[in-house]
């Protein structure tokens, strides 16, 4: 039995699961709705606020996907009721930080030219300072928009400019030693 796959998932006040004709168990919270798509051979088993994942077999393919369907399920629960988030910090001397609305943002990072940068639909940017706070209600989607904008310019491991998450560690190099 997998490890993960056997906890269950307490659902909160507020948030109702339901699973579709088609198969998509859709989740509805306060925050929004996310659909997650249902994965061969398992089932979803809701007990008032408790929901279980349940396998049809133990073969090894259905055994794989039965924590992978358990952990998509609770984080779509968790991102309806709580919502997602990740800090990104920028570093540098002359960096600049500019918000253009709810989704999109303008940084100078010592390039030649301003970096702009739209998030896709479901994710917030919110800016203090130089911090930059990306929100939604889908894990994965907050996690790819941070990722893309650290791209931009990661940082460096000599004066530590970039941007970085804001719990990062850049391991520092020592410089050149000169006479």
């Amino acid at each position: 039995m997998s490890r993960i796959g056997k906890l269950p998932i307490v659902i909160p006040t507020g948030v109702t699961i339901t699973v579709g004709e088609d198969g998509f168990i859709a989740v509805k919270g306060a925050k929004g709705e996310i659909s997650v798509m249902p994965q061969d051979g398992i089932s979803i088993r809701i007990d008032g606020s408790i929901a279980t994942v349940e396998r049809a077999n133990d073969e090894d393919a259905v055994r794989a996907k039965h924590g992978l369907q358990r952990a998509l399920l609770n984080n779509a629960v968790v991102g309806v009721s709580a919502g997602f988030e990740k800090k990104l910090e920028i570093n540098g001397v002359g960096f600049r930080l500019n918000s253009k609305g709810p989704q999109e943002i303008e940084m100078s990072l010592g390039f030649s030219h301003p970096v702009s940068y739209k998030a896709m639909d479901g994710v917030t940017l919110k800016t203090e300072k130089m911090v930059i706070t990306v929100g939604g209600i889908d894990k994965q989607k907050v996690g790819q928009v941070a990722a893309e904008i650290r791209a931009i310019k990661k940082p460096e491991p000599y004066k530590g400019k970039g941007i970085k998450y804001v719990d990062e560690v850049i391991l520092r190099k020592a410089g050149k030693t000169g006479k």
